[in-house]
């Protein structure tokens, strides 16, 4: 059976509202949580990018059953992999098992901020495989020293490791990808429903031995409000971002990029990408095309804070029981 979860959107809330979504979120029964980690928020307008991984522990303490990920986490700058590693681990330990490390080669917008040159998307991938493996070793509780192209590592060891090993989330965006982290990951990531995605992980798993059977979280934005009209304003204002595709997303470095490269986008445009106002069998047909392209997991993104109280108590149920029949 898919599997629905809930979206912890670091851009657009307070950490203490967060932690308060995620325990509503469990109670009306989602399966599981997704968290962002952001330093910036998208769009200035969303307001909020507080730190995830505090966020998490939060979370996990406050929370019973539901499943956390990162979503997604970059390992290779704003973060060395080896601190990712112990973070990881601690937390897989706070959460009674209930963590996966999702992990993708990260946005300049995030990035930017410790002051390194952002790399070619080619490098950043070749960066993200040499964490995934760092942070694989440190995963052993043994003794590690690496010295690679990217990253060394010395004398580096992890002393609280968790009983249920932390399973490794991947995100990927093409072909390339897909043949670099098939191999190195537990599960797929990936942000639009692209059946030969999907079709091609599962293929290149096979073709090293690996299982086929693997979990492929996705994510969708919705605008749930009892005013359509309402909602699209909401949707334009904070999630316009949205429509740059990850290639630009990638690469713009501040908000005042995201607003200038979307100046130009409607409110309107963002009505036919976004699933917008009180019709919860809107929203099904929009999440349907994830589960018809093979994804067991697919996490919704109520946009703007305000948009979450209301919608947690007044559509999530009756929206989890639709998308579940």
């Amino acid at each position: 059976m898919t599997r629905f979860g809930y979206t912890l959107m670091t851009e657009q809330s307070g950490p203490k509202d967060l932690v308060r979504y995620a325990v509503s979120a469990e109670r009306v029964g989602f399966d599981f949580e997704v968290s962002s980690d952001h330093y910036f928020p998208w769009l200035s307008s969303q307001g909020h990018a507080p730190y995830a991984w505090t966020l998490l522990g939060a979370v996990a303490h406050a929370t019973e059953q539901v499943e956390l990920f990162t979503y997604v986490t970059c390992p290779t700058m704003r973060y060395h992999p080896a601190v990712v590693a112990q973070k990881a681990a601690t937390l897989q330990i706070l959460a009674d098992g209930r963590f996966t490390l999702g992990l993708g080669s990260g946005e300049n917008l995030n990035e930017h901020v410790v002051g390194k040159r952002w790399p070619t998307v080619a490098r950043r991938q070749e960066m993200l495989r040499e964490a995934i493996l760092i942070i694989r070793e440190l995963f052993t509780g043994e003794l590690v020293d690496w010295k690679g192209e990217h990253f060394e590592v010395d004398s580096a060891r992890l002393w609280d490791i968790p009983e249920t090993p932390v399973a490794i989330a991947t995100a990927v965006s093409g072909e390339r990808s897909i043949e670099t982290f098939a191999p190195l990951s537990d599960h797929l990531i990936a942000v639009e429903p692209n059946k030969d995605f999907v079709d091609a992980w599962h293929d290149a798993r096979r073709a090293t031995g690996l299982p086929g059977g693997v979990r492929v979280v996705g994510q969708i934005p919705i605008c749930w409000d009892p005013d359509r009209d309402t909602a699209i304003r909401r949707a334009h204002d904070q999630f316009r971002w949205f429509g740059g595709g990850w290639a630009v997303n990638a690469d713009l470095p501040t908000t005042a990029g995201f607003d200038g490269a979307t100046q130009f986008v409607r409110p309107e445009d963002v009505a036919e990408s976004i699933p917008c106002g009180p019709d919860l069998d809107a929203i099904v047909d929009a999440v349907r095309e994830y589960w018809e392209a093979g994804f067991t997991d697919i996490a919704l993104v109520q946009i703007g804070d305000e948009g979450q109280d209301p919608f947690l108590k007044e559509a999530a149920g009756s929206l989890l029981e639709k998308l579940r029949s």
